[in-house]
């Protein structure tokens, strides 16, 4: 599996958001770091063919996703940093709506969503309507619908705003645990240096549109030297 952006630009009338981006993503954790505005969300909003480059390719497998949209879509699973919900709706009810969206079989569905719901700590909150959920339950109902489908191509925008530490820790281990089980490509997108280290092997800095710094094996002096970036941003 290969997800591969070549020169993605993204500009709105004069403005450049995304300038000249290159990557090559393999089965892993990978992290995109950089300050709100940077660009992190139009850069996911591209990979999930929500919105159109002005420049630039996504190659699925070596060939265009324009030319395998619904093969692709169907690898494909995302948290988007704006989900919406449907408060009336229960935890259960939600997932099972997601599923059907995404093309899953009742009998797949019911059992894909009671695994997730308890592996991301909802289990006991599945019956209950999602206007009663706070923030945190919320940010975790969303990244299981992300995984409904087992895709091959996580994207996960700022997964771990609202959660507490715990939870960060739960949804952490669930992530490295999926990547293992499946050779998935998991990309997760963050603006706090402490949410992606100790998951992600590979990082990316994003500063205005522009990748600065790709490290491909985030060792001791590689965290050293984004905890210094951090500090003086």
């Amino acid at each position: 599996m290969e997800l591969t952006l070549q020169n993605i630009t993204k500009k709105y009338e004069r403005v450049l958001v995304l300038n000249d981006i290159s990557l090559t993503l393999k089965p892993g954790i990978y992290g995109l770091l950089g300050a709100n505005g940077a660009g992190k969300t139009t850069l996911f909003r591209i990979i999930c063919r929500l919105m159109e480059p002005t420049h630039g390719s996504i190659k699925f497998n070596g060939k265009n996703v324009n030319q395998q949209a619904e093969a692709y879509r169907t690898n494909l699973g995302f948290l988007p940093q704006d989900f919406s919900y449907y408060p009336d709706f229960t935890g259960m009810r939600f997932m099972l709506y997601i599923a059907a969206l995404k093309g899953l079989n009742n009998t797949v569905a019911k059992k894909r969503s009671l695994e997730l719901l308890k592996q991301v700590g909802l289990e006991e909150m599945k019956d209950i309507k999602i206007r009663k959920y706070s923030g945190g339950m919320k940010q975790r109902l969303g990244i299981a619908q992300a995984m409904l489908n087992n895709p091959q191509i996580l994207i996960l925008d700022e997964p771990f705003n609202f959660l507490d530490p715990s939870s960060q820790s739960v949804i952490k281990h669930l992530l490295k645990s999926y990547n293992e089980e499946t050779g998935a490509t998991v990309l997760i997108s963050s603006h706090n240096l402490n949410h992606t280290t100790d998951i992600c092997p590979r990082i990316a800095l994003l500063e205005n549109g522009v990748i600065i710094r790709d490290i491909k094996n985030v060792d001791n002096s590689a965290e050293k030297e984004l905890e210094d970036y951090f500090n003086v941003e």
